[in-house]
């Protein structure tokens, strides 16, 4: 991924990079995933002006970004978001895994679920994604209750008393990662 502020640099691009390193390391440029794309803080005004939608959107690193603004500030923001897919991939995972664990000890289950969903806060914990997570979280809770009715309609397992005893087993959500000037404003303080 390349970033550029005037779209007269992103076209001189190809002639600036070593196409000769980057083949070294077996890579190249994918013909279907290569495109040019406004995306930034005067994106959206400048669609606009021509009367154009939204800012596109693109898939990196498992996230989709999206132009956005701060709630609070109104300053421009991006905004990242689980990829929709490679969520619902990961949910269905769960779930598979859940019915190959049906018999195990609950207090075991708890526990890889556990670490599961820590796993997934690791890596998808960022600012304003926390909606994404909480949806998450409940779904690996209600698939997690699902599994002890086993198939049956009267199962004693109400979604209230499930959350009671053990919706606390789940961790709730947390942001781990700070937006990146906060990181940086740590690592060097002026």
């Amino acid at each position: 991924m390349l970033g550029f502020q005037y779209r007269e640099r992103s076209r001189e691009v190809p002639e600036g990079i070593s196409w000769e390193r980057v083949r070294k390391f077996g890579l190249e440029l994918h013909p279907e995933k290569t495109r040019l794309i406004e995306f930034g803080r005067y994106a959206a005004e400048r669609r606009a002006k021509r009367g154009e939608g939204k800012p596109e959107t693109f898939n990196f690193l498992g996230f989709t970004h999206i132009c956005g603004k701060s709630p609070t500030t109104g300053y421009f923001q991006v905004y990242r978001k689980t990829i929709g897919k490679r969520l619902a991939v990961k949910l269905k995972e769960i779930r598979q895994k859940l019915r190959e664990r049906i018999n195990e000890k609950t207090k075991d289950v708890g526990k890889w679920l556990q670490a599961v969903v820590r796993g997934y806060y690791q890596y998808h914990a960022v600012p304003v994604q926390r909606e994404r997570m909480k949806a998450f979280r409940h779904e690996v809770l209600r698939m997690w209750c699902g599994s002890f009715a086993g198939g049956s309609q009267r199962s004693r397992w109400t979604w209230k008393r499930f959350q009671e005893f053990l919706g606390s087993l789940i961790p709730e959500v947390e942001i781990l990662h700070p937006y990146p000037e906060v990181r940086f404003a740590s690592k060097h303080p002026r």
